[in-house]
């Protein structure tokens, strides 16, 4: 099998930095394509997390001023991952988030902070570094949405890119004085180029100049052609279907395994399923609630967001409260909502547990502990905490949108009668279907047979990286064949 070389550019990666499902992506990817004779290296930003947990950093190109600074470009390990890290403190050496200071608003440099990403991106696709010059190169989300920008203005040859979508609401949309300063000459500034509703948009370069597009799966792939998920970008996307696909994504298998997890009260498997009792009994301690080992345990582990519908959730949490219903809760986002949370569990002690922020331990606890794994999304481009759901025996009760629809098989009764069903689904996106949907997965748990294989049937859902990477795989050969 004939390697290919890939260069993957993203602005987060597990386990040097993560706010979101993205840094997950990034971080299991490279390592599944090596089965197939993909060699991938990951550039990163040179965060403070970053630069304190990489391993043996070599400079190996130094840039005299990248956007108002000196800058240098380093190789480095992490674990298995092989990186390229953009050493640039006057961007990146900054606490806290990657995306917003600690005043909650986005850095005003970050216009410049993620082009200096994508501008290095696509000088190393041209020959920066001659000991790796990638075949194709696979951007990540509106941070490196002007990489292909960068290569189609250039009066240099590069390689093939790929762009992916995790989320079409955050497109990264800029002043249009800003262009000349980016180092983007007067006709990208085109409704062919960089130019979004008069501003400069960096999804909007990545989705027109790419030369394929994908997203995290096959329903969102579609459901983003329509103006409902599309953002007012559903145009431009219906004219590029023929070059946008939808590919789910995995989770590592290794990192959440319930069998070895160091993270949980106690390991177990499809053998030992009942040692779950354990972690729902230590998940309620952490909690705060009640040890009860019969009341169903809702899970949630998510972004605080109307995205993610937990307004629906806090409008039906009431009647879940009155049948006896528990809830343990992880997450961080928009101020009412975790103001809303807080209110609950100090409302509710011994039936809402509330930990806002993010904790990974405790996440992998939530999937090893709850019965169930809610996520009532309004949108999900594909979702990832349903997929360890299903892999620790948490049935994911979900909305019928996106990635969600595509990894979880509803309980209905055929699918019940023929053995196949792994979750609940519930749609429209309303509050009273939600409510609905939990009122059917109260009564699935009382089924203790019906419930047990569910919990099997998710437990041995193939939702590792193999699928994904043959499909990414045969997408970068199919791309280096037509060049």
């Amino acid at each position: 099998m004939t390697t290919l070389t890939a260069l993957s550019i993203a602005s987060e990666i597990f386990p040097l930095i993560k706010t979101g499902g993205l840094a997950d992506v990034t971080g299991a990817l490279p390592t599944a394509l090596k089965p197939h004779g993909i060699a991938m290296r990951t550039l990163v930003p040179g965060y403070p997390a970053v630069l304190g947990g990489i391993e043996n950093p070599q400079p190996v190109h130094s840039f005299a001023d990248l956007f108002g600074g000196s800058a240098r470009l380093l190789t480095a390990r992490c674990e298995e991952l092989e990186l390229l890290v953009l050493d640039a403190p006057h961007l990146y050496v900054r606490p806290g988030n990657p995306y917003v200071g600690p005043d909650a608003k986005d850095w005003p440099d970050n216009a410049f902070r993620f082009a200096a990403l994508a501008k290095v991106a696509a000088e190393i696709g041209q020959g920066l570094l001659p000991a790796f010059v990638p075949d194709v190169l696979h951007a990540h989300d509106w941070q490196a949405g002007l990489v292909p920008a960068y290569l189609r203005y250039s009066e240099r040859q590069g390689p093939k890119t790929v762009f992916t979508i995790h989320n079409l609401a955050y497109q990264g949309r800029f002043e249009r004085e800003l262009l000349e300063r980016l180092g983007l000459p007067a006709r990208a500034f085109s409704l062919d180029g960089v130019e979004y509703w008069g501003g400069i948009g960096y999804l909007k370069a990545g989705l027109q100049l790419a030369d394929r597009i994908t997203t995290v799966s096959p329903t969102y792939a579609q459901e983003i052609q329509a103006s409902e998920a599309g953002m007012g970008l559903e145009g431009l996307l219906r004219l590029r279907a023929d070059r946008l696909s939808g590919i789910l994504n995995g989770v590592d298998t290794q990192v959440w395994d319930p069998a070895t997890d160091a993270l949980i009260a106690a390991t177990y498997d499809l053998e030992t399923i009942g040692a779950r009792a354990r972690n729902k009994q230590a998940l309620q301690t952490r909690f705060g609630l009640k040890t009860d080992a019969d009341a169903l345990l809702l899970g949630v582990v998510s972004r605080l967001s109307w995205q993610k519908g937990l307004d629906m959730l806090l409008e039906v949490l009431p009647g879940l409260l009155a049948d006896g219903t528990q809830l343990a809760l992880l997450g961080s986002g928009d101020a009412p909502l975790e103001e809303g949370f807080r209110a609950a569990a100090l409302a509710h002690p011994g039936q809402v547990g509330a930990v806002i922020g993010y904790d990974e331990a405790l996440a992998h606890q939530i999937q090893a502990g709850a019965d169930v794994l809610l996520v009532p999304s309004r949108f999900e481009p594909c979702g990832l905490t349903q997929l360890c759901a299903l892999r620790y025996g948490a049935v994911p009760v979900v909305a019928r949108v996106g990635g969600l629809a595509d990894t979880v098989v509803d309980a209905n009764e055929m699918a019940i009668a023929t053995g196949v069903a792994t979750g609940v689904q519930f749609s429209p996106v309303t509050a009273e279907m939600l409510a609905k949907a939990l009122t059917k997965t109260s009564a699935l748990y009382a089924d203790h047979t019906t419930w047990r294989n569910l919990q099997i049937n998710g437990m041995t859902t193939d939702v590792s990286w193999k699928n994904p990477a043959q499909h990414y795989a045969k997408l970068y050969r199919e791309l280096v064949a037509e060049s």
